[in-house]
């Protein structure tokens, strides 16, 4: 009988290791060799930061996974391949994995993909059920390990974290309203420390779904103080710029939709970036996604500052650092295109 070929996504699950031990025992079940393949999608490409950490973290899991492999198998004749998948572009949701493993199965004639329930590359939230239904798109047999989950995926939020997450809301809550408002209005004041409040006790789990780092997150506050000017000066440059189309008698406007591809974390980064867009004049976000924007321009000036990525940059700077910042645009990695509008 013809060795079995699965393949097996990993990433750092409290039932990953579950997840193996299924997929040796069903794979040796069906036939009476096993050609197992490890696989870890890195959700960052090699020019970005954080990339170097996300190599070492997939090696060390394709490690531990080929040991349990080797330990379930016992006397079986199991043959393990391992692999990172996604180091030569970036994956920005479950239609980039469902299409890289797909890709990764056609080169190595396999026959089925076993999927963790817990399964979580990289990214802030849970992406199963999106994943399957991508797999099913392009094809792929899928079977879900049948794990046993006495617990949620991660470790339990401490006490502490919880305060950071709502400190954290409800400053930037806070200061968002006083910018907003006049903060030396004491009004002002009472009422934008009760909406921040109200809004870090109903909105910190899901703004902040990862712990807060101590150090990363002051930098980053620091960071964003010298975002707002920049921010500011572009909404001023677009105001600029749609009024004197506005008032030209020709009335050039050529409204169209915009898909952009953004070079940021799904979560905070995302909705940052999303919201920056829409309060420049011309442009607003339709739809976040997946690290995905959909954006209505209205001038051909606005949608060209958004191929350029410059406020792409600038939260890349907040969240990331400097280095992070010096990306190629949009632009220059085929990231953007127009999909709806009088172009077309």
């Amino acid at each position: 009988m013809a060795a079995n070929r699965l393949l097996v996504p990993l990433s750092d699950t409290v039932t990953v290791r579950q997840t193996v031990g299924y997929a040796v025992q069903s794979g040796l079940e069906a036939a009476d060799s096993l050609e197992c393949h490890l696989v870890v999608a890195l959700p960052y490409d090699a020019d970005v930061p954080e990339s170097d950490q996300q190599h070492e973290d997939a090696e060390g899991l394709l490690s531990r996974a080929r040991n349990w492999v080797e330990e379930d198998a016992g006397d079986a004749d199991v043959t393990v391949e391992t692999a990172t998948l996604g180091a030569d572009e970036y994956l920005f949701g479950p239609r980039d994995y469902a299409e890289i493993f797909d890709a990764y199965a056609d080169e190595h004639g396999i026959d089925r993909v076993v999927i963790d329930p817990e399964y979580q590359p990289g990214v802030t939230a849970q992406m199963l059920q999106p994943l399957e239904r991508e797999l099913e798109r392009v094809g792929l047999a899928y079977d879900e390990a049948p794990v046993e989950r006495s617990a949620r995926r991660g470790r339990l939020v401490s006490g502490t974290e919880d305060f950071d997450r709502l400190f954290a809301t409800f400053l930037i809550s806070y200061g968002f309203y006083l910018v907003l408002g006049d903060p030396t209005y004491w009004f002002d004041l009472v009422t934008g420390a009760a909406v921040a409040g109200i809004t870090a006790v109903s909105l910190a789990q899901v703004t902040f779904t990862v712990p807060l780092d101590r150090v990363q997150s002051p930098l980053r506050v620091v960071r964003f103080v010298f975002y707002i000017p920049y921010l500011l000066w572009e909404i001023v440059k677009a105001n600029i710029a749609v009024s004197a189309v506005i008032l030209r008698p020709s009335m050039p406007i050529e409204p169209s939709l915009t898909r952009v591809n953004a070079r940021v974390r799904s979560g905070l980064p995302l909705t940052a970036l999303a919201n920056s867009i829409t309060l420049t004049p011309g442009t607003l976000t339709v739809r976040a996604n997946n690290q995905q924007l959909l954006v209505h321009t209205l001038i051909p000036a606005a949608r060209d500052d958004l191929f350029d990525g410059g406020l792409e940059r600038g939260i890349r700077f907040v969240f990331y650092g400097r280095e992070s910042a010096a990306i190629p645009s949009p632009r220059e990695r085929d990231d953007a295109e127009i999909v709806g509008g009088d172009e077309l």
